[in-house]
């Protein structure tokens, strides 16, 4: 009873969900009112009735959650069952589309998810489809003048670590059930995310055909990157094949993804494999770096960047030690070169770490911090090479990304040094649009970035060439011409259900 207030400060009120254990203490600590506040200011009270329903919620849910649980296993088996029943309706191009943001993730202000969605929406808009944008958290380069309906989240288990997102599935298809009988829809889009098939009891409910936009396992990245492996994982891959059966269309960002889904059962032509873009008007050699360069005391150094959200697959640690062993071996890149290292993330301590292991790479590097999506271009026009250290699967099954950030790098004209991984192999040429090394392998890439810091015409041949290939053939304009140009073929007949396994976990 300290303090005259106390107030809870969040993202956004809609977004705010069960802060019980933060609002118990805050109210210990406080003699006046306690709130939660968002950054735009809007402000509400946590009163004593609040504490009691939280408090009453985290008392009964234990209980509740097999029950809970067993009702998501039977609202999936009913709609397995109305598949045979669904009719295939070709997409309406002349109709608005209905873009369906379903993530458990809130206040994304950067990294590829933010890219893809903006990209294709944008230009959903640009080829004359009016979307509609119906989603759990604002994406800020997404066109304002898109309608955009926010879903809020549920107070409902969000202290747990999965249940949340079941929870999501029915607020989410409830909200976007009553945007879409206000007007007519040519076709939903969905972007796949962990335990929501929305789309499928949408598409069905108003006759109408599904993109689903697929970028890969959510079980096998929370066994294989994650902290925990999923409690529920048998039930959310019956939800993956729930979706993938009934969609119209399936997006996928790479072949192994296709062959994954393939593998699966999912009928190979309804799957297309359309990779990741860029907006080159947005991402351009035009923009000037000239103040970022001197705000880090770059001058006439040539500079290394990366950008990501230092994730288990960018091998940002790779680039770190990469650096550190340059350094080492060529104490002459040391008053030439710097490191500028962008964003934040899972990796960054243990990338810090690599540097600050080495003195001379300690004060060469710079750590940005994580930078708004629009802030992105301007920080890689600083650099004069960027990277793109990518490191396998740690199961050595194919690597089925597609990052973003490559053809970012592309389309800003900066010579490029890569690891030959999969798509990324496939999308750059060797000593033509990049400088391609081993991936996972420190040495290879060191000796890589000397060579290209060697060589000032070569940089601006690999970035000149690389600027040619994003134009020509990754823009998100033509990213999404192909999901249009694929659609009208779209409705075939989809296989039969996979044997339901029932067992409780």
């Amino acid at each position: 009873m300290r303090h005259a207030e106390a107030a809870i400060v969040t993202s956004e009120l809609c977004h705010a969900g069960r802060p019980f254990a933060l609002a118990a203490l805050a109210r210990w600590c406080s003699r006046g009112p306690v709130y939660l506040v968002d950054e735009t200011g809007a402000r509400r009270d946590v009163r004593a009735r609040d504490l009691m329903r939280w408090s009453m919620q985290v008392a009964a849910e234990p209980v509740q959650r097999r029950w809970f649980i067993r009702d998501v296993r039977r609202r999936v088996e009913r709609e397995w069952q109305a598949l045979g029943d669904r009719q295939c309706v070709p997409a309406d191009l002349t109709l608005p589309c209905a873009y369906l943001r379903t993530d458990l993730s809130f206040h994304v202000r950067a990294g590829g998810s933010v890219g893809h969605i903006s990209g294709v929406i944008n230009n959903l808009q640009a080829f004359g489809l009016r979307p509609v944008f119906i989603t759990t958290d604002r994406v800020p380069t997404v066109d304002p003048a898109i309608p955009t309906h926010l879903v809020c989240g549920s107070e409902r288990f969000w202290n747990y670590r999965e249940l949340p997102a079941f929870v999501m599935d029915c607020v989410f298809g409830e909200r976007a059930d009553d945007v879409l009988r206000q007007q007519r829809f040519g076709f939903i889009y969905q972007r796949a995310s962990l335990n929501n098939f929305a789309g499928v009891r949408l598409a069905r409910r108003h006759k109408l055909p599904l993109v689903l936009e697929y970028n890969g396992s959510e079980v096998w990245i929370s066994r294989h990157w994650g902290a925990h492996p999923l409690q529920y994982a048998e039930l959310s891959t019956r939800i993956d094949a729930l979706n993938f059966a009934a969609a119209d269309l399936v997006i996928v960002v790479s072949d192994p993804i296709k062959e994954e889904l393939r593998s699966r059962g999912v009928d190979p032509r309804k799957v297309l494999v359309n990779p990741n873009g860029v907006d080159p008007e947005r991402y351009t050699p035009q923009i000037d770096g000239t103040a970022i360069r001197r705000r880090h005391g770059f001058g006439a150094q040539v500079v290394f960047g990366f950008i990501g959200t230092f994730g288990a697959w960018h091998g940002a640690e790779v680039l770190a030690d990469a650096y550190v062993r340059m350094l080492q071996r060529r104490p002459d890149l040391r008053a030439t070169t710097r490191l500028f290292l962008i964003g934040d993330g899972l990796r960054l301590a243990r990338t810090k770490a690599i540097i600050a292991s080495s003195a001379e790479a300690s004060a060469n590097t710079v750590f940005a911090g994580l930078v708004p999506q629009s802030d992105g271009p301007a920080c890689l026009a600083a650099c004069d090479v960027l990277v793109s250290p990518h490191v396998p699967n740690p199961d050595a099954t194919p690597f089925f990304g597609s990052p973003t950030k490559l053809f970012e790098y592309m389309a800003m004209g900066r010579a490029i040094v890569a690891s030959d991984l999969d798509q990324i192999g496939q999308v750059l040429r060797h000593d033509a649009s990049a400088w391609l090394v081993p991936p996972a392998d420190a040495e290879a890439l060191a000796a890589g970035l000397a060579h290209v810091a060697d060589d000032a015409a070569l940089r601006q041949r690999l970035g000149t060439e690389a600027r040619r290939d994003a134009v020509a053939k990754h823009s998100w304009r033509e990213h999404t011409r192909r999901i249009l140009d694929a659609l009208p073929s779209a409705a075939i007949a989809r296989p039969q259900q996979p044997e339901s396994r029932q067992e409780e976990r």
